[in-house]
This record gives structure tokens, C-alpha cells and sequence, in this order.
């Protein structure tokens, strides 16, 4: 699967990404980049991601990124730290991907981002007692501050080593997706089970479960 992180809003789009790709619960490949924004960065949101037009300057938007994001979502689903964000940012980008599995079931085909695995979600359901569910809260209460430090060191830019770079949290979300291989009740779920478990709307849990996932 394939773990993104957007900075950015809606109103300037896309100013970084980050994707991490997960292969048997480890990580395979991580990359990202700057992108050109689409339009006004608020002050209040450069005093949290440190981009500023001056440092995005010369950089391609975010929308020449199209086939390689529909490619990706071709591949495996998507996963995100509170997916909403990530998936409207996307659409906001580009409406839909090309036809793709639903990766709940094999003999559908979706021409949705989504359904997205949402960390956020499955540790709210697995570790409740870990309280807010803040990227950094969970990597920390987790005890994977140490690990993301050396993965970040690998991965990672200098200058965007930190929470709220993009490849940054996405690699801490990765971290944290694969962790949950370890909790007895999540280690034996399968790929479609994780997207159903990310869902918050229980009506819509219902509609995606199919009989023989359980």
C-alpha cells in the first residue's frame, strides 16, 4: 500500500507530499516533493508547515503529478493519519483516478481515491488508551520516536525532518500502520478489513462489508 501525507489546504492546494510505499509490513520505497501553490498560503499555516512562497518558488504544481498518483492508486489503496484531509486535497486536484479495485472486493472496480486505511481510525479502535489520536501523540506513545528518527535520517530531507513535512509524517504514519502488525487483534486482519475499519460512519461500514470478509 501506498501512505501519503499532503501539507497544504484547500484554498493554495498541494504544497508537499510525501508517499511512503509498505511492502510485508516494512517499508519499500519513500519519496516526495515541493509543488508550486495553486494559491494563497495562509500566515497561520506557514507558522505550521514553514513553507512559504519564496521557498516554493520554481517548483511544478502539484498537478503534473497525475499519472503517478493514478498509477499508485492502480497498484494498492491508499492510507493516510485522518484520511479525509488527504482524500479532499486529492480530489481537489483530480475528481477522480482512473478505474481501479476497490481493494474490498477483487471484482470491483472504483473510480474513487477511496476507501482509504486510516491510522487515526485503527488506533483509536486499537489503543484507545493512548488518548489523542496526534501523529506525534501515537508515534511517541507507541515508542517509535527512536525508529522514525533513523527512518527520517534515510528518507527524509535535511531542513523537513520534523512533523508537518510531509514525507516526514508520512513515514510516521507508515510506522505506525506497520506497528499494528503487532497488536493481536490486528495482526490477522486482512487489507480490505483494515479499509473497513477505518471507516467512522457505521452505516457505511455495513454497506462496505461483504459476508465472506468475516
Amino acid at each position: 500500500m501506498h501512505f501519503i501525507d499532503f501539507e497544504g489546504g484547500l484554498a493554495c492546494g498541494v504544497l508537499e507530499y510525501g508517499v511512503v510505499t509498505l511492502r510485508g509490513g516494512r517499508i519499500e520505497a519513500a519519496e516526495g516533493r515541493l509543488c508550486a501553490p495553486a494559491g494563497r498560503i495562509a500566515a497561520e499555516d506557514i507558522a505550521v508547515h514553514g513553507l512559504t512562497p519564496a521557498a516554493l518558488a520554481g517548483f511544478r504544481p502539484f498537478a503534473d503529478d497525475w499519472e503517478r498518483f493514478a498509477a499508485w492508486r492502480q497498484e494498492a489503496p491508499f492510507a493516510a493519519h485522518f484520511a479525509g484531509m488527504e482524500n479532499s486535497l486529492i480530489k481537489a486536484a483530480w475528481p477522480a483516478p482512473r478505474p481501479s479495485a476497490d481493494f474490498i472486493a477483487p471484482d470491483r472496480r472504483s473510480v474513487e481515491w477511496g476507501p482509504w486505511i486510516d491510522t487515526a481510525r485503527l488506533y483509536a479502535e486499537f489503543y484507545p488508551h493512548l488518548g489523542s489520536q496526534r501523529l506525534e501523540n501515537l508515534v511517541r506513545g507507541a515508542g517509535l520516536q527512536p525508529l522514525l528518527d533513523r527512518c527520517a535520517a534515510q528518507y527524509c530531507p535535511e531542513g523537513r525532518r520534523r512533523y508537518h513535512a510531509a514525507l516526514y509524517d508520512a513515514v510516521a504514519g507508515a510506522l505506525l500502520l506497520c506497528a499494528l502488525a503487532n497488536e493481536p487483534r490486528c495482526a490477522g486482519l486482512s487489507t480490505a478489513q483494515l479499509l473497513v475499519l477505518s471507516t467512522r460512519d457505521p452505516g457505511k461500514r455495513e454497506a462496505m462489508t461483504q459476508p465472506e470478509l468475516w
